[in-house]
């Protein structure tokens, strides 16, 4: 489903040179499986996901996400392979203006989708979240767990093949993180592949799945159970 093979990526520096992020790095997640992606704050992380919605390209190397490659992809064909995927920010980006309805529905209304189909996919993708009794509140009256809540079933209202979650639970207090892990990983039970970038090893070690570290450069799989021990 997801596949490095040999990436390299660096920056530019401002005052000249660049910056190595990852050198000839490879890994896989196959389908249907989750994974965490941790390390320290500037590690490589995010970076890692943005190469994986073909953000940003390698320098080197070869990355294949379900049947799209970086070597070939065109720019029309990008669109695409971000409907294929469920993305889940830290920080929400919900639209202060809309409803929660109208919120997880602008997805599925630039890709064309109008009427019915739309209010019982949505309505759906609430409920499968727990949040249908709140589809007309505006995100200002909701907690921060709720807004995650909203964030995720907008990730999954295309029923995409895989989610990536950069730091989903980086806002919220322990107890609501826990309520979203659950529904993250009840969500991969069900079928979807999930790549998780996380520096909250508490979390990692109280849900453990495989986990891929980003280390000087490199990604390695570690033991969850040893994280900040």
């Amino acid at each position: 489903m997801i596949e490095l093979k040999n990436v390299s990526v660096s920056y530019p520096l401002p005052e000249g040179g660049r910056k190595s992020v990852f050198e000839n790095v490879s890994m896989h997640i196959r389908r249907g499986e989750m994974a965490y992606l941790v390390g320290p704050t500037g590690s490589g992380k995010t970076t890692l996901l943005r190469l994986l919605y073909m953000d940003i390209k390698p320098d080197s190397g070869l990355i294949r996400v379900a049947d799209y490659r970086s070597a070939d992809i065109q720019p029309s064909e990008i669109p695409f392979l971000r409907r294929s995927l469920g993305i889940v920010f830290q920080d929400f980006q919900l639209l202060p203006d809309r409803s929660v309805f109208d919120n997880v529905a602008f997805v599925l209304y630039v890709t064309g989708k109008r009427g019915k189909a739309v209010q019982n996919r949505v309505l759906h993708v609430l409920s499968r979240v727990g949040l249908g009794h709140k589809r007309r509140r505006f995100p200002h009256e909701l907690s921060g767990g709720e807004q995650q809540r909203v964030v995720i079933a907008r990730a999954i209202v295309n029923d995409p093949w895989i989610v990536l979650a950069d730091e989903p639970t980086g806002n919220l207090d322990p107890a609501v993180a826990d309520d979203i892990q659950r529904l993250l990983s009840g969500l991969n039970r069900q079928g979807m592949t999930l790549l998780m970038a996380t520096h909250d090893y508490r979390l990692v070690r109280k849900f453990p799945a495989r986990t891929l570290a980003v280390m000087n450069g490199q990604i390695v799989e570690v033991d969850p159970t040893t994280l900040g021990t």
